[in-house]
């Protein structure tokens, strides 16, 4: 019968011939290089050979490099393996690194945990969490003490009182507060460290010295040195002074009461000294003692210059500061002593001071007697609320 070979309906699936149930493409993949001929192991025989003998078989073995060497051929088929994947087609594979290229990589994963794991314990065992300081703000901490005279309050020139009293030598205004050699620590360097004396400096003239401070009016430069945690405690302080060691007016700083005595002279005579302490890695303190002198006189414009009179006040405070402090310029106080005189020991203490002027007496008095120039802690009278002030401490008569 004539024509074509094929089914009428064409191969099945379009698959082409002599591939039944394969299609062309599956098949495009396989590649028979050269190589591959030269290497096979069973040779096709020719036309011509199987039409000579009817038994002759249609292949025969074919010499090559490994002929007679079966040994020498087994080494080589078990160095690949045919690997046939479904979505993947057909590949010819390196047997040791497809088997051993997985188990590889295993294995340097393990290894690499178990080192991570090693070295975390040996550094957490070796340095232990330690958790971060502590550094909330505390409330200051504040004890007032009245001195009260035995005698009136002697009067004259402020000039002239000054030159009679221990406050002679004195140096007036900020001048007076000197600050110490800055030397670094063992967490803080000397830039460090002087910008806390500054601080603690800038703060004692602010609350101790300046004309607005000391008549009442103004508190904002004092309050923009202090720190945010403890402002509400300073505005209580100011607007609201109590006697419970806490919210005094002159724990912060130094105020008179208007209505009963004014400055006679703004050039307030200082003396006294700094310290700093590294108390942690984190803070710094520092430690003032210091003695003002201020010459006073009742309010009013027609006065007598002779009605000037001395009113002494010790302040011993500690400024404690960490690094946010020093950047932002500001300061937390954590303890503040005063002593004060000439006053009545029946005088509040809590809000502006009302000193005794020239030729006042005190109504009460209460012993022993204290020195506000002496070299000694002013800590020895923390506890009283009033105490006896020292004649020496007072100008000497003309």
């Amino acid at each position: 019968m004539a024509g074509s070979a094929d089914p009428p309906e064409g191969t099945p699936d379009g698959t082409p011939e002599g591939f039944p149930g394969r299609s062309e493409d599956e098949y495009r993949p396989v590649v028979f290089d050269e190589s591959f001929v030269r290497a096979a192991r069973l040779q096709e025989l020719s036309a011509q050979e199987r039409m000579s003998d009817d038994d002759t078989p249609a292949v025969r073995d074919r010499p090559g490099p490994d002929h007679g060497d079966p040994a020498r051929a087994l080494d080589r088929d078990a160095a690949y393996e045919y690997a046939y994947d479904l979505d993947r087609r057909h590949h010819w594979l390196p047997a040791r690194r497809r088997v051993h290229g997985p188990r590889l990589g295993a294995l340097i994963l393990v290894l690499l945990v178990a080192t991570v794991f090693a070295a975390a314990i040996h550094l957490g065992t070796r340095y232990p969490y330690q958790p971060p300081p502590d550094l909330r703000t505390e409330p200051l901490r504040v004890t007032l003490v009245a001195l009260a005279p035995t005698g009136p309050v002697p009067g004259g020139r402020p000039g002239d009182l000054y030159a009679r009293s221990p406050a002679d030598q004195y140096r007036p205004g900020a001048a007076g507060i000197t600050l110490p050699p800055a030397r670094r620590t063992a967490h803080f360097s000397q830039g460090q460290v002087m910008t806390a004396l500054t601080i603690a400096k800038d703060f004692l003239f602010r609350s101790s010295l300046d004309p607005d401070t000391l008549t009442g009016d103004s508190t904002r430069p004092v309050r923009l040195l202090i720190d945010p945690d403890q402002l509400a405690q300073f505005d209580a302080s100011v607007e609201s002074p109590a006697a419970d060691g806490r919210h005094a007016t002159g724990g912060w700083l130094v105020r008179f009461d208007p209505a009963h005595a004014t400055l006679a002279d703004p050039g307030v005579r200082v003396r006294g000294t700094l310290q700093v302490t590294e108390t942690s890695a984190d803070v710094l303190e520092v430690t003032s003692d210091h003695t003002f002198a201020y010459a006073l006189r009742p309010p009013g414009p027609g006065t007598d210059p002779d009605d000037a009179s001395l009113f002494t006040v010790r302040r011993e405070l500690r400024l404690r500061f960490d690094r946010d402090d020093l950047r932002m310029h500001r300061a937390e106080l954590v303890t503040s002593q005063l002593q004060a005189g000439p006053m009545d020991c029946s005088a509040d203490l809590s809000g502006a001071l009302r000193p005794l002027l020239a030729g006042e007496r005190p109504t009460t008095t209460a012993p022993p007697v204290t020195d506000p120039y002496a070299p000694t802690p002013a800590t020895a009278t923390a506890t009283r609320l009033c105490a006896t002030l020292s004649p020496n401490s007072q100008p000497s008569p003309p």
